[in-house]
């Protein structure tokens, strides 16, 4: 399971609980994979799985927090929607604030977890659409020369072309011929769109 086919990926040691998520997550025409402890996960992840991890917090060897804690390190996005009994609320919401998407309690309702599920599965998919986009934008400057990236550095920075040139010391005529070059590398056709791309870059380098 480890293509770019979203995936409900249940881990739990209570075989009956995996049985039974699979039958009601297949129903709903999800693809699910089962794993019975937290090890059989780490061996079988992949950078590139899709989808949801629905975890249990009580497992042997090493609980559903702790492989929380691996993940995270790894730097896996996958959301995680916690099954938690009773008294291992506070844990979940301590996962919460530490990056987890949800927590749902035992016993449940079947509906409640898909609902859970439904939105876990959207948030992968917008985080995935940012990766996407984060790797196309990172391509495209690592086209630019390291002129062309002081020259878009200048112009989002809201100067004129007559400062531009000025600053590096360059003709205007050269300046906008580094602008143009800019604009088609980037795939934009405005300034406003050339700012944007700036700052989706900005925030994907200090991520």
């Amino acid at each position: 399971m480890t293509d770019t086919v979203p995936t409900i990926h249940v881990v739990d040691d209570d075989e009956a609980m995996r049985d039974s998520m699979t039958w009601l997550l297949e129903g709903e025409g999800y693809r699910v994979a089962c794993y019975d402890s937290a090890a059989a996960f780490l061996a079988a992840r992949s950078d590139d799985m899709r989808g949801c991890l629905v975890l249990d917090v009580r497992m042997p060897e090493m609980s559903g927090l702790e492989l929380h804690e691996r993940l995270d390190a790894l730097g896996c996005p996958l959301p995680i929607i916690f099954v938690t009994g009773h008294g291992d609320v506070p844990m979940a919401v301590s996962a919460l604030q530490r990056g987890a998407c949800d927590f749902i309690e035992k016993p449940f309702n079947n509906e409640d977890l898909l609902s859970r599920i439904r939105r876990a599965l959207e948030l992968e998919s917008r985080r995935a659409a940012r990766r996407r986009r984060d790797t196309a934008l990172s391509h495209r400057a690592g086209q630019l020369t390291p002129r062309e990236r002081e020259v878009m550095r200048l112009v989002v920075a809201g100067k004129l072309n007559k400062q531009i040139a000025d600053e590096l010391g360059i003709s205007m005529k050269t300046v906008e011929a580094h602008r143009a070059r800019v604009m088609e590398k980037m795939d934009v056709q405005t300034l406003a769109e050339l700012v944007k791309v700036s700052m989706a870059l900005a925030a994907g380098q200090g991520a």
